[in-house]
């Protein structure tokens, strides 16, 4: 997992891990979320991939547009 660079500042998401079709997300309370382009859908995806990688605006889009489009919980 990549460590997300505004985990310092308020914001839901510490940690990302990027892989071809999918992302998963950790959250500060320790869950952990893989949303894939089947689940969110791949502009989805593709827009939570660019903001993890900038650092910044990934839990607002999250909020806004993708919030129970995950594939799975892990924890």
């Amino acid at each position: 997992m990549h460590s997300y660079k505004k985990a310092d500042h308020d914001t839901g998401v510490i940690a990302y891990e990027i892989d071809r079709d999918s992302i998963t997300i950790q959250f500060k309370d320790g869950s952990l979320y893989v949303y894939t382009a089947k689940s969110a859908g791949l502009r989805a995806i593709s827009q939570m991939k660019t903001l993890a990688k900038k650092g910044e605006g990934l839990t607002t889009y999250i909020n806004q547009h993708v919030r129970e489009g995950y594939q799975s919980k892990l924890r």
